[in-house]
């Protein structure tokens, strides 16, 4: 373990995670809810920051975006203080800042501000030593919220969709890391490239596959998140997949991809409680299942 890695472990300082893709439907919400939970589940304290006017991360942990009165867009305006609006969840050491539609005129608002890049980072600096680890889910832009949450963010995790336009638009995602990492947030790391969807049925999801193995090495996870019907359903019941279907691949799925980041971060206390679940090794020839 590194000297900043020890000193943060040390003092209990949350690793901030944003994910981000702009394209839409590539399974970033998902990710976020599921590896999240999955973090919950496994007895890190989480943060779930939902920074998407959509609101979908708040619903999909159970909680109605109209009946939100106070959300992150009031803590990014300068409103309330983001500690007294976290709402817990009923998935035990999974809380939420939660999102609205409001969300949506905050990069007008916040156009003249100083620092209106950093405006995220004041945030989730005063929340790091609360959390073991705070996930962020972005909308699927390249907008000022988004550049916000990476430079508040240690790393970003980018969801990429098993299909034929995976790979369009990930040259402008990552070019915008890169104005970040040199501009706003030197420290910014990828955490990684997780696919996402795949079904093993259809050759080009296997193709597509291939070749962002080929494009991106070691960056990919080796984990990929297969198509599965309970992913797809547990949102609908306000639940992450593993509180909806602990035994479901998806669940499965989010469970291998968690235990790969802990050891990317040299997490040396990686819980017992992973023995718990069945993290069979996916075999790529089977048909997704629920």
């Amino acid at each position: 373990m590194t000297a900043k890695k020890k000193e943060a472990a040390k003092t209990h300082h949350a690793k901030v995670i944003t994910l981000a893709n702009q394209k839409g439907g590539v399974g970033k919400t998902t990710s976020a809810i599921n590896i999240a939970a999955s973090l919950a589940v496994l007895e890190f304290k989480t943060l779930l920051i939902d920074a998407d006017p959509q609101a979908n991360a708040t619903s999909g942990v159970g909680f109605d975006p109209k009946s939100i009165k106070t959300s992150v867009y009031e803590c990014l305006v300068g409103e309330v203080k983001a500690r007294d609006i976290i709402l817990e969840t009923e998935t035990p050491n999974l809380f939420l800042l939660p999102s609205h539609l409001d969300l949506v005129g905050a990069e007008i608002e916040l156009i003249n501000q100083p620092n209106r890049e950093k405006i995220f980072k004041g945030i989730t600096d005063e929340l790091r030593s609360d959390y073991d680890y705070i996930i962020i889910d972005c909308s699927p832009s390249l907008g000022l919220i988004t550049v916000n949450a990476l430079t508040a963010a240690d790393s970003v995790l980018v969801p990429v969709q098993c299909e034929y336009f995976a790979l369009e638009g990930l040259g402008k995602l990552l070019n915008t890391i890169k104005i970040v990492q040199s501009r706003l947030n030197p420290a910014l790391e990828i955490e990684g490239i997780v696919l996402t969807m795949f079904d093993p049925r259809l050759r080009l999801a296997n193709q597509v596959v291939e070749e962002i193995r080929r494009h991106f090495q070691d960056i990919v996870f080796e984990t990929i998140i297969h198509r599965n019907t309970r992913l797809g359903e547990a949102p609908s019941f306000g639940k992450p997949a593993i509180v909806y279907d602990a035994e479901s691949k998806g669940s499965i799925n989010y469970m291998n991809l968690v235990r790969e980041i802990l050891q990317r971060n040299d997490a040396t206390n990686i819980p017992n409680r992973l023995k718990e679940f069945n993290l069979v090794a996916e075999d790529e020839n089977t048909t997704p299942e629920a």
